[in-house]
């Protein structure tokens, strides 16, 4: 594996875990709530490109099951932690449960919005590269989000939260981070410019 492909699969997988850490915040911006994770999430759909780019498909679909079963471990190790009984003399242990234990429904939506989601942009870049042009790589970020973003977000947010707050406020919060994800996608773009497509994979993803 080519140091830029160690690198982005790395920053790949550490941007999942970070989004999902900070996902434990919600914000209040712009009249909206928004967990805090969506403020880095969306650049997780735009490395799997670059993982895409540099390392071929099937790289990238054993990156995303990876990511996800490693977030779920994580989720696990909070709650076990949050378990333990503290030593005496430690303060914060209600702390620590109250804003580590993982509420599972949330977790589970979660991690099935971000693997069905970044495994569709897995193949909607696929596609794009293939069958339409493998010039103006821009594009390939662009149409490959612009169906990823959206699908992450109904999986989510409806499986996280509907049936427990109102249609409306759900959709708000569909919104919020369709919108968020987007733009953060549009300052992203240029990043598929930073490594170089490996004439390798791409030699073999296309037997």
């Amino acid at each position: 594996m080519s140091l830029s492909g160690v690198l982005t699969v790395s920053a790949y997988i550490a941007t999942q875990m970070l989004s999902d850490i900070l996902s434990l915040k919600i914000a209040w911006v712009a009249g909206l709530s928004v967990d805090a994770g969506t403020f880095i999430y969306p650049f997780t759909f735009t490395l799997r490109d670059l993982v895409h780019k540099v390392l071929g498909r099937t790289a990238a679909r054993v990156m995303i099951v990876t990511a996800g079963v490693i977030n779920l471990v994580m989720a696990g190790l909070f709650a076990f932690t949050a378990w333990l009984p503290p030593d005496p003399t430690w303060p914060l242990q209600r702390e620590f449960a109250a804003i580590l234990t993982p509420v599972w429904r949330i977790v589970v939506a979660s991690i099935i919005a971000e693997v069905f989601s970044e495994l569709t942009d897995t193949e909607i870049y696929h596609l794009w590269v293939s069958r339409v042009t493998r010039r103006f790589q821009w594009m390939r970020v662009l149409a490959s989000n612009a169906i990823s973003i959206p699908l992450d977000s109904l999986i989510f947010c409806w499986g996280a939260f509907g049936g427990r707050l109102p249609v409306a406020t759900v959709w708000s919060v569909f919104w919020a981070n369709v919108l968020l994800k987007g733009g953060v996608t549009l300052v992203g773009l240029p990043t598929i410019y930073l490594v170089r497509e490996q004439r390798a994979a791409v030699g073999a993803e296309a037997r």
